[in-house]
C-alpha cells in the first residue's frame, strides 16, 4: 500500500439507506416486497462485506446513513419474521426456475447460482441478523469500521416543514438512532439533501456538525467541506463528476449490457434471468444473463472508476494547489437491488482505490486529515431534479404540498390544546393509554410527511400507491385527534382501530410527543 505521505488525495463514500414505512402496507409490486428485496440483495451483502473489512482491522472504510424509518423495519418483530419467511420463498422460487429452466444450460445454472445466493442469506440471517439490525450494525460503529450518519425520524422534506416540527423530527431520529446503536449521529443525510438557508442553526442546535449537500449547491467546488453561513456547522458536497461514473439521471455502469437486468422478470418464478442487452431491446428479446460476462465487465469498471478518483483528485491538486477531496455518494439500495453486481463493485473499489495511492476514509476522517475549506453561502437546493425543490414542491404534487401544510398547522394546533397534551389533563386520565394514543398521532402525522410521496408521484412511480399511503395517514391522525379531544374511554369500535394503527403504523415506541409543544 502507498506510504501516507505519497497519498494523491482523499476519498469518502457515503451510502444512504433508507426506504418508506412499508410494513403492513401491501406487498407487490410495492410495499413489503420492496423492503425484503432490498433487504436480502443490499443491507445483507453490504453489511457483511463491512464485516469482513473489520475483521481485516480496517477503520473508517465508509460514512453509512441509516434513516430511523428503516431502522425501525429492519428491528421490527413483524418484519423479522415476514422476511424469514421470504427467504424461504426465494429457495423456493430458486429451485422451481431450476425445473423451469432445465432446457437452457445457461439459465439451469443461473437458477442454481439463486438457490445457492438465497440459502447463504438465509444462514446469513439466521444466524447474525435474528435479533434485528441495530445488534449488527453496533459493532461496526463501535469498532470505527463506519462513521454512522442519522436524520430526521420519516425522512421528511425538511424545508417544506414548520420550524418546530422539523426540529421536533430531527431530535426524536437521533435520539432514535443512539437508542438503537448507543451512538448519537455527528452527522446526517439531510433528506433529499434539502436545504433551506438557516436550517445550519437547527443542526448546531440538534448536536449535528456535518450533513451533505449535493455538488452543485457548492457551485461545483466539492474539493474540501466547507462551514455553513456564520456557523460551525460543516457540509460536504458530492462531486458529480466521479458520483455520475456509477450513476446518474442519464447513464452509468449499472446499464452495461452484461450485468443482470433489473426490469426483466420471468413473473412465473419471480426472478431476473436476463441482462441488460441493449437499452432499446425489448424483455422478451432480452439475452439470459451470464455472471462471467458480467465479472469481466465488472473489474473494467473498478479500474475505470479508481482512474476516474485519481484523476480527478490530481487535477483538483493543480487547481487549488493541495491536496483535495472526492465525495462519492449514492443510495445505498443501489448497490444489489437495483444493480445486482453493485456489492462485488463496492469491494472492488474500496480494495483498490487504496492500492492507487487515494486515502480511503469517512467524512469525519476527511476533516480530521484537513479537508476544510473556506465558509459557504448554500442557497436553497436539493439532489432532485433541476438541484432545487421542484420534486417536492413542483407543480405535480402541490396538492401534496398543500395537504401536508394543513396537516402541519392541525398537528401545532392539537399540541397546543392542553387537554390533549398535557400528561395529567382530565381527558388524559379519562382516555385509556393516552399516552400512546398522543404518540399515534404523531407518528400518523411524520409518516404523512415523508418525503417519498411526492417524490414517487413527481417521478411517476407507483404514484397510486404513494398517494393512497399519503392520504391515509393523514387520515388516521385526524381520526386520532378527534379521539384525543373527546377524552373519556375509547369506544369498542375505536379501541380496535386504534390497536390496529399500534400494531401497524408505530415504528417509534418511545417518541414523547410532547417534544412539539412550544
Amino acid at each position: 500500500m502507498t506510504a501516507p505521505s505519497e497519498y494523491e488525495g482523499t476519498f469518502c463514500l457515503v451510502l444512504h439507506s433508507h426506504l418508506p414505512w412499508l410494513a403492513h402496507q401491501g406487498s407487490w409490486p410495492v410495499g413489503e416486497e420492496w423492503l425484503y428485496q432490498a433487504w436480502a440483495h443490499s443491507y445483507l451483502p453490504v453489511v457483511d462485506l463491512l464485516r469482513r473489512f473489520a475483521d481485516e482491522g480496517r477503520r473508517d472504510v465508509l460514512t453509512l446513513g441509516v434513516t430511523p424509518v428503516l431502522a425501525a423495519q429492519l428491528d421490527d418483530p413483524y418484519c423479522l419474521r415476514s422476511f424469514h419467511d421470504w427467504l424461504g420463498h426465494w429457495q423456493v422460487r430458486a429451485l422451481h426456475a431450476s425445473t423451469l429452466w432445465r432446457t437452457d444450460p445457461v439459465l439451469r445454472e443461473l437458477a442454481a447460482a439463486e438457490h445457492r445466493a438465497a440459502i447463504r442469506a438465509t444462514e446469513e440471517f439466521e444466524t447474525r441478523w435474528r435479533h434485528g439490525f441495530s445488534p449488527v450494525l453496533r459493532p461496526l460503529v463501535d469498532a470505527s469500521v463506519v462513521e454512522l450518519l442519522g436524520g430526521p425520524l420519516t425522512h421528511p422534506f425538511q424545508p417544506l416543514l414548520d420550524p418546530r416540527i422539523r426540529s421536533f423530527a430531527l431530535h426524536t431520529g437521533l435520539e432514535d438512532t443512539a437508542l438503537r446503536t448507543g451512538h448519537r449521529p455527528e452527522g446526517i443525510w439531510a433528506p433529499e439533501c434539502g436545504y433551506a438557508p438557516g436550517m445550519e442553526d437547527g443542526y448546531a442546535a440538534a448536536g449535528v456538525r456535518r450533513f451533505l449537500v449535493d455538488g452543485p449547491s457548492l457551485h461545483g467546488d466539492t474539493s474540501a467541506a466547507r462551514t455553513v453561513g456564520s456557523s460551525d456547522v460543516v457540509c460536504f458536497g458530492r462531486d458529480l463528476e466521479v458520483t455520475y461514473r456509477v450513476w446518474s439521471p442519464k447513464d452509468g455502469y449499472p446499464g452495461h449490457a452484461s450485468y443482470r437486468d433489473f426490469h426483466t422478470w420471468d413473473h412465473e418464478v419471480g426472478l431476473k434471468p436476463s441482462r441488460v442487452t441493449g437499452r432499446k431491446v425489448a424483455p422478451p428479446d432480452k439475452a439470459p444473463y451470464e455472471p462471467s460476462l458480467a465479472a469481466d465487465t465488472l473489474r473494467l469498471h473498478v479500474k475505470d472508476f479508481v482512474d476516474t478518483v485519481v484523476t480527478r483528485l490530481r487535477s483538483l491538486r493543480a487547481r487549488h494547489g493541495r491536496e483535495s477531496l472526492v465525495v462519492a455518494a449514492y443510495d445505498t439500495e443501489l448497490f444489489g437491488h437495483w444493480w445486482h453486481e453493485g456489492p462485488a463493485w463496492l469491494e472492488g473499489i474500496l480494495r483498490a482505490l487504496p492500492e492507487a495511492g487515494v486515502r480511503v476514509t469517512t467524512l469525519r476522517g476527511a476533516l480530521e486529515a484537513g479537508h476544510l475549506g473556506a465558509p459557504a453561502d448554500v442557497p436553497a437546493s436539493s439532489w432532485g431534479s433541476g438541484k432545487d425543490w421542484r420534486v417536492w414542491d413542483g407543480e405535480k404534487v402541490a396538492d401534496m404540498v398543500e395537504a401536508n401544510t394543513s396537516l402541519q398547522q392541525r398537528l401545532l394546533a392539537l399540541v397546543s390544546e392542553q387537554g390533549a397534551f398535557t400528561t395529567n389533563s382530565p381527558q388524559q386520565t379519562a382516555l385509556a393509554s393516552s399516552k400512546t394514543v398522543r404518540e399515534l398521532a404523531v407518528s400518523e402525522a411524520m409518516l404523512a410527511l415523508s418525503s417519498d410521496w411526492a417524490f414517487m408521484v413527481t417521478k411517476d412511480s407507483a404514484a397510486d400507491y404513494a398517494r393512497r399511503r399519503a392520504r391515509g395517514h393523514t387520515e388516521h391522525f385526524d381520526r386520532v385527534a378527534t379521539l384525543l379531544r373527546e377524552g373519556g374511554p375509547l369506544r369498542p369500535d375505536a379501541r380496535d382501530y386504534v390497536d390496529r394503527l399500534l400494531a401497524e403504523d408505530s415504528p417509534f415506541g418511545h417518541i414523547d410527543a410532547r417534544g412539539l409543544r412550544p
